[in-house]
Formats: C-alpha cells, structure tokens, sequence
C-alpha cells in the first residue's frame, strides 16, 4: 500500500529559552547542517553557542508566535489538512527536528498498512542541511525500524513547472497595489564548503558566477543553481525586467564563507540607491517561518527603512494556499499509479 510523509524543518515546542535550547541542539549538532568532526560541532554548539542563543532566538520565537503556535507548524498542518483531503492514500506530517519526529510519522503510516513511502521534503532546493539530512534519517530508520518500507524519494523540485507557476501565481497575487521599485529574492544561505560537498564531479561548483550557467550532472545537488533558476523562471513568467530584481541570500553564521550576496547588507544599500519601495520573496520557504517573518518581514524591514527606505513588503509564502496544495496532491496522485 502507498502513503505520504511530508516533511518540514520543525520548531520549538514554545518560544522560550527552556524548550528552544533543546531544538537548537538538535538542529546543530546534525552533522548535516554543521559539518565539522563531533568533537569539534560539540564544542562549538555545546560550549559557544547554546551559551546564548536560545535566548536571542526565543525573543524573535515570541514575536512570531501565534495563539495556534508556531507558524511553521501551523502552515504545515493547514497544507497537509487540504492535501490529505484531495488524494485517497495516507498521508503523514513530520519535521525534521522537534517532536513531531520522522519516525512518528513513519509509525502512523505503518499502521494504516503503509509499505510503500513518498518522501516529499518540503524544500524546492536541494541541499545538505535540509534535503539531504531528511534523506538520511528516514534511510536509517527504514533500515532499522521499518524494513518494511520502501522510500521513493522526490528530488528538488525547483524546476518542476507546476511549482513555478504556483509560485509565480502567489507572488504576483500578493505585489498587486503594491508599485515596488524592485524586487529581491532571498534564499536561506548555505556555507560554500556544502556547495562543493554535494558536487557529484568533484570539480564543476566552484561558485565563480560561471558554473551555475553552465550545463553539468552537478547541477541536480547544486542549491546555489537551483535557487538562480528558481528566481529564472519566476521573473520569466512574470516579465519582470532584468533591472527590477536582484538575489541574495540571509541567515549565515559568522567565521565561515557563505554564499553571497548577504540580503541584510544589499537591503541595507538599496535607499541609497534610489530603491524606496522594496518588495521581498523567499522561495527556499514553502511556509513561513522564523526566517520569513522575524528576518525578512520585521528586521530586514526595519532596518531598511532605518537607511532611508520608505515602503517594504515581505510577501509570505505560500503557505496552504489552494493552488500550491493541489500541485502537492498532483505529485502524489502521480505516485499512486506509477508502478
């Protein structure tokens, strides 16, 4: 029998220093997303890290919190609520970190008789630190736990038509009224060194502005590719000129090289550069989060007006809207007959 486990990053179980410290550790001690031997991701979260943040992230936690919860958790649920009710196979909920655990998801499709799994990411791009630490889990889990099951894994679908349309649809929905002097898309940021560890050639990415142009087997792991062919085909379909937008990437962590250009430091620019009216997406997000909502719609609109910008506006993502939840639910129907 088929089924479906969707599955997203996660969140706190609330935004206070007590249960966002534990999250924390979890995210940052994978060795996905801090790939650096034990010993030394030990030291550096355990000893340095966790020292202060999960107060700092708790603040911003608590501006973005909801009656329902986490924003994240909440978005995820609504889309899942609407696509289970379009497809007639089992469909499951899990974040990566947190307690709605992989293997949880996994044990609810198992007892509605569920051998046969989707595994569905919910991130358009592939990387390291998100698709590829899902991938991984569920593996080890289906190995151990549930060797019954058998994971078809969908890839990055940041090309896929039917996303970009529905992406397209939803920012263009939300820019109406809204006369912007550009437009920025802003990608979660990734260290350089996961660009060139997920290179199946060993020596395409070499981030020099070229590669990501240029045709290669590496461009099917390549996040920085696929975040420039998602804003590609975007402003394709929606004919916005070359001169209009731009793309960045948020959210780094300091001693490392990122990938650039940083979005707080281009936002911060943009006044003196004669851009007032500022329009913001964030396509490596399928539901808002933290990252959209505290970075992007409260401090990076802050501070960009704080430079001399007037008007700003983070378009949200798309969250449960109905367009995107029926492309999902396209996905899976595709699944169920295929052999």
């Amino acid at each position: 029998m088929k089924g479906v486990l969707l599955v997203n990053l996660g969140s706190p179980e609330s935004p206070t220093p007590k249960d966002v410290k534990p999250y924390l550790d979890e995210f940052l001690m994978d060795k996905y997303v801090i790939d650096v031997p034990y010993l030394l991701r030990a030291l550096l979260v355990r000893g340095i890290i966790l020292q202060t943040r999960p107060k700092k992230s708790a603040e911003a936690y608590a501006q973005i919190w909801t009656d329902e919860g986490s924003p994240l958790i909440v978005f995820s649920k609504r889309m899942h609520e609407k696509v289970q009710k379009q497809v007639d196979i089992p469909v499951a909920l899990a974040m990566r970190y947190g307690t709605m655990k992989i293997e949880k998801g996994l044990q609810e499709l198992r007892e509605k008789g569920v051998t046969d799994v989707m595994l569905l990411a919910l991130y358009p791009q592939y990387a390291m630190a998100s698709t590829t630490t899902i991938w991984a889990l569920a593996d080890e889990l289906v190995a151990t736990k549930f060797p019954e099951m058998k994971l078809t894994k969908v890839p990055a679908f940041y090309n896929k038509p039917d996303f970009i349309q529905a992406l397209a649809n939803s920012i263009k929905k939300h820019l109406e009224g809204f006369d912007y002097d550009h437009l920025l898309f802003s990608y979660h940021g990734i260290p350089k060194r996961h660009i060139r560890k997920t290179d199946v050639t060993k020596s395409h990415c070499t981030i020099d502005g070229k590669c990501c142009v240029t045709d290669s087997p590496a461009h099917e792991f390549c996040y920085r590719h696929q975040c420039y062919e998602t804003t590609r085909k975007v402003v394709e379909l929606l004919g916005i000129p070359e001169d209009k937008y731009s793309q960045t990437f948020q959210s780094r962590l300091a001693g490392d090289k990122w990938l650039t250009p940083y979005t707080d430091v281009e936002i911060n620019k943009m006044p003196a550069k004669g851009i007032k009216k500022l329009a913001v997406v964030t396509p490596a997000f399928v539901a808002d989060c933290l990252e959209t909502l505290e970075e992007i719609a409260m401090r990076a609109n802050e501070e960009f007006k704080e430079n001399g910008g007037e008007e700003f506006l983070a378009v949200p993502c798309m969250n449960d809207e109905d367009e995107w939840c029926t492309v999902v639910a396209n996905w899976i129907k595709d699944f169920k007959q295929s052999n």
